[in-house]
């Protein structure tokens, strides 16, 4: 099945809209539950539930946070963040979801 000539510029203008879209639902309710696990924290470090101290927190980072950064370049080099439809997408989907 080919797309019609007249359909077919619709193709890359929609399809990294749509993209953008669901990046930015994700992203707005991702930071929605990381501030709400971060504020269950500070609640229970709080009522002394639970004790983090400095060296635990920067000893844990150090590990978590190389395979962060490679999983951040791998999404990098997947999304198609020039173009301007995904970056409308992104910001609607930030600011509507």
């Amino acid at each position: 099945m080919a797309i019609p000539v007249e359909l077919a510029w619709l193709v890359p203008t929609i399809l990294p809209l749509v993209i953008g879209l669901l990046v930015g639902a994700i992203i707005k309710r991702t930071l929605r539950l990381v501030f709400a696990v971060a504020a269950l924290i500070i609640v229970l470090v709080a009522f002394g539930a639970i004790s983090i101290t400095f060296s635990d927190v920067y000893s844990r980072s150090l590990d978590l946070l190389p395979n962060l950064i490679n999983t951040g370049r791998s999404v990098f080099d997947i999304l198609p963040y020039s173009s301007v439809s995904f970056l409308i997408g992104l910001a609607i989907g930030l600011w509507k979801s």
